[in-house]
């Protein structure tokens, strides 16, 4: 089920109204690759990410899995190495959809967990995905997640931690924006639909700069802290422990 996005297209959207229900499951990954430059080259270099932090018998989670695609790009990295692969989602119908497109997995090596992340618990993690789903979190339980991540986290194992950013210039803001608003015209969204979109996620989605994320990775502990993709606003920071 990979419908095309055509949610803001004519429904009203409130501000603050946007929530990961059935509707946007059945459009996420139309959604999320038409909105977010550089998505794919996250995916696509998720495999070779994997084989440099490849531990045998060890858990490798995805916070916020969504449809499912962090995971198979992370098993596709993995071949043939003993793991567990662990998904978490807090949205019923994100899940439902997982279950069905990693269905190729072996069960014995998956486990889908429809939980609040900020409930679930990390141990032997090898590595942890989040791909932009921090920024749904509130900020108060950012710095307290990131820690309970390192502490659950084996030795030399690595935190992917994708964000929407933003930047202390206005100016730099508001340059980004417009090339991004630009952008996700190329792809077919309407001014209207673009409109939508940022009235719907007003509140919803909260981002940070790009210092306050790497400060907090260095207080949790982790050794290396650097971005590794970025385009425009939307970056991708590997953390290693």
């Amino acid at each position: 089920m990979n419908e095309t996005d055509r949610i803001y297209a004519n429904t009203k959207a409130a501000r603050g109204s946007f929530k990961f229900d059935k509707r946007v499951a059945s459009v996420f990954e139309d959604m999320i690759s038409r909105s977010v430059p550089g998505y794919r080259q996250i995916l696509e270099l998720l495999p070779t990410l994997t084989r440099r932090f490849e531990f045998a018998n060890q858990n490798y989670y995805d916070l916020g899995c969504s449809l499912g695609a962090g995971l198979l790009a992370i098993n596709q990295g993995l071949g043939k190495t003993p793991a567990t692969l662990i998904g978490v989602d807090n949205s019923s119908a994100m899940i439902t959809q997982a279950k069905h497109n990693l269905a190729t997995i072996s069960e014995q090596n998956l486990t889908l967990l429809e939980e609040d992340l900020l409930k679930v618990k990390i141990e032997r993690a090898a590595m942890v995905l989040m791909n932009f789903t921090l920024q749904f979190i509130p900020l108060s339980e950012r710095a307290s997640l990131i820690g309970k991540i390192f502490s659950g986290m084996h030795a030399g194992g690595a935190l992917i931690l994708s964000e929407k950013i933003t930047f202390d210039n206005e100016q730099t803001n508001s340059a980004l924006t417009a090339i991004h608003h630009q952008f996700k015209a190329d792809q077919g969204y309407s001014d209207l639909e673009i409109a939508q979109k940022r009235d719907a996620i007003e509140n919803v989605l909260i981002p940070e700069t790009l210092d306050a994320h790497t400060q907090r990775l260095k207080k949790a502990g982790f050794s290396v802290v650097t971005p590794w993709v970025q385009n425009l606003q939307f970056v991708s920071i590997l953390a290693i422990k």
